[in-house]
């Protein structure tokens, strides 16, 4: 493989996981699938690059709640209330995730707990990817 190929791809999917953690599209699993398809030593770095771009762009829907006012009780809100931050394990999920991701910044919880919680599930979504595409690798 070119190493500029793995350079650009590394830096496409992190462009790609950050926007689609956010309320833009991505589509970063495809993203993701394709440079491990083409670049398969590239797992553990793309795994890293995919989980870091996606989590920054949940933070970055997160300080978007701390930033507006407070919010109407709505289902992400009161899933989050109860929960709490653990809640964001399933901020990898489609529409879904980029609520509980402002819904947590409205609620002030606290940022670390949040940013650990969403790293956490965004971590397990690309993992779980990985490991499927290597089933069809074998």
């Amino acid at each position: 493989m070119d190493a500029s190929f793995g350079t650009l791809g590394l830096w496409g999917l992190f462009a790609s996981s950050f926007l689609s953690a956010t309320l833009l599209p991505g589509n970063s699993e495809l993203v993701f699938v394709a440079l491990l398809h083409h670049a398969p030593e590239l797992e553990g770095t793309a795994l890293a690059v995919a989980t870091l771009g996606n989590t920054l762009g949940g933070m970055s829907s997160y300080l978007v709640g701390r930033l507006l006012p407070k919010p109407h009780e709505g289902r992400a809100v009161a899933w989050l209330a109860r929960y709490g931050p653990a809640t964001l394990l399933l901020s990898w999920v489609p529409v879904i995730g980029d609520g509980l991701c402002v819904g947590s910044g409205w609620l002030r919880q606290n940022v670390a707990a949040a940013t650990m919680f969403i790293a956490a599930g965004k971590f397990a979504r690309y993992w779980a990817l990985a490991e499927g595409l290597s089933l069809f690798r074998n």
